[in-house]
């Protein structure tokens, strides 16, 4: 099995390009595939500008850019650069973000998310398909309209239209991605029994509307891991990622995969102390049993072998998830972990 690995590059520990050098040298240098940016705390995009000029091999992307924060048009226009730039290899990860985010924080219009998210992925190929092959750019949906483009205006063909994946959780969203993009972003919290029940089906719901097959598709898992090189950095790994549960399981747009495993009532009560912004006691409330369902535990020499007998079978690339620091030793002996089990 060839296994595909990435990390991450945002330069939130400080925003200098420096730093964004250092993380993109450090993932050519520990054996990753490719390097993904958030859209956290700072732009998506720019990131990946410097990784593109700084390695020739690592693929890039966004692990995700918030589609409905932009038009199809400026967001078209940003990834065909990136795509360019890189000399084809960009990979436009979105996601829709809840409603409140996209009325309040980005000031855009809200609307059913998935039928919304199949739009804007067809909208964003008949603007490269134009730039590509000069067809007459002629898109109206529901939610955007795009039916004027000038020479002027288009860029020249080059490496063809970027690939697109989107985040999903839900089984509307997962089908929509499987009927319309090139992969799935899997969320960090989700487990291999819901994979199995919930996204699996629903990817091959997606991919029967355009008689694609499973081999079509990529899917991304981001590995939650809990690990360190000391007693003492394994127990603080252990509640950063107890409070980032329970973050996400105070989500209701996530509450399916906790009702899944039986928890709901766990959801009532993370969402309830989330009003009241009582972290220190929702992150009590995820147990050992709830840590180990979400997440990969245990030395750095095991995560590799767990990581591909949970979800070897159901993925196609791993990107490391630890909401926490670990030194670059501990990752590079994962990376080498997850290719000796491949």
């Amino acid at each position: 099995m060839d296994v595909n690995i990435g990390g991450s590059i945002d330069g939130t520990g400080g925003g200098d390009l420096a730093t964004l050098a250092e993380q993109v040298s450090d993932a050519e240098r520990l054996g990753f595939d490719g390097v993904w940016s958030t859209e956290v705390s700072r732009d998506p995009f720019l990131p990946l500008m410097l990784a593109a000029d700084r390695s020739s091999a690592l693929q890039i992307g966004t692990a995700v850019a918030v589609a409905f924060a932009r038009s199809p048009m400026t967001m078209a226009a940003t990834a065909n650069d990136l795509n360019t730039f890189s000399r084809g290899r960009f990979v436009l990860g979105l996601g829709s973000q809840i409603r409140a985010h996209i009325e309040r924080r980005f000031s855009m219009p809200w609307s059913s998310p998935a039928p919304r998210m199949r739009e804007y992925v067809l909208a964003l190929r008949a603007i490269w398909r134009c730039w590509e092959t000069g067809e007459k750019l002629d898109f109206e949906g529901e939610h955007y309209r795009h039916t004027l483009m000038t020479p002027m205006f288009s860029p020249e063909a080059s490496f063809g239209a970027p690939r697109v994946m989107l985040a999903a959780v839900g089984p509307m969203m997962t089908a929509v991605a499987a009927e319309v993009a090139d992969g799935l972003l899997l969320h960090g919290f989700t487990t291999q029994r819901y994979l199995r029940e919930v996204t699996l089906p629903a990817v091959e719901q997606g991919l029967t509307r355009t008689a694609r097959t499973r081999a079509d598709f990529t899917m991304v898992y981001p590995g939650l891991v809990v690990t360190g090189g000391t007693e003492q950095e394994y127990e603080s790994a252990v509640q950063q990622v107890r409070r980032q549960i329970a973050f996400y399981g105070a989500t209701p747009a996530y509450r399916a995969v906790l009702d899944l495993h039986g928890w709901g009532e766990l959801h009532t009560e993370l969402h309830r102390l989330s009003k009241s912004g009582d972290w220190a006691t929702m992150t009590d409330l995820i147990d050992d049993h709830v840590l180990e369902t979400f997440a990969v535990t245990g030395e750095p020499s095991t995560i590799g072998k767990q990581l591909l007998e949970r979800f070897g079978d159901l993925v196609d690339r791993f990107t490391l998830y630890t909401p926490y620091s670990l030194d670059a030793h501990a990752r590079a002996v994962i990376v080498e972990g997850v290719r000796t089990a491949a």
